[in-house]
């Protein structure tokens, strides 16, 4: 049963511009891993782009709880390509609550724009949803 659906939309441009403007924000954002691609080369603006995009759908798909921190949810890319959540702290105590058992994960980036989608899959915990 999907439990939450999060999309989310970021213009790459000023997302570049605040990652330069503001030191500190890569690393407060993303986990070194998110930073690298698999070959160790720095992730581009439109990746990173990305995955701050997916980040935001998941909270929105948890139902935008305040206390989500950046680094308990994190972009990883499988053997193919695909990418996927893994979940931790915060992030993987809220889902718990919803009763959130899997992820479906989408991220896209074209004409200036990134772009993500998040569903959250399981079983509903909680009445309130």
């Amino acid at each position: 049963m999907i439990i939450g659906i999060g999309i989310d939309v970021v213009p790459v441009e000023r997302f570049a511009e605040s990652l330069t403007r503001t030191p500190g924000l890569r690393d407060r954002l993303f986990t070194a891993a998110e930073q690298r691609t698999p070959s160790g080369a720095e992730r581009s603006g439109e990746s990173l782009a990305a995955r701050f995009a997916a980040k935001e759908a998941l909270a929105k798909a948890l139902g935008a709880p305040g206390d989500l921190h950046w680094h308990d949810a994190e972009v990883m890319v499988g053997e193919h390509g695909r990418p996927h959540l893994e979940v931790r702290g915060s992030v993987a105590g809220r889902a718990a609550q919803l009763g959130v058992s899997s992820w479906h994960i989408s991220l896209s980036h074209d004409g200036g724009i990134a772009s993500a989608m998040v569903v959250a899959e399981g079983f509903p915990r909680d009445s309130d949803l």
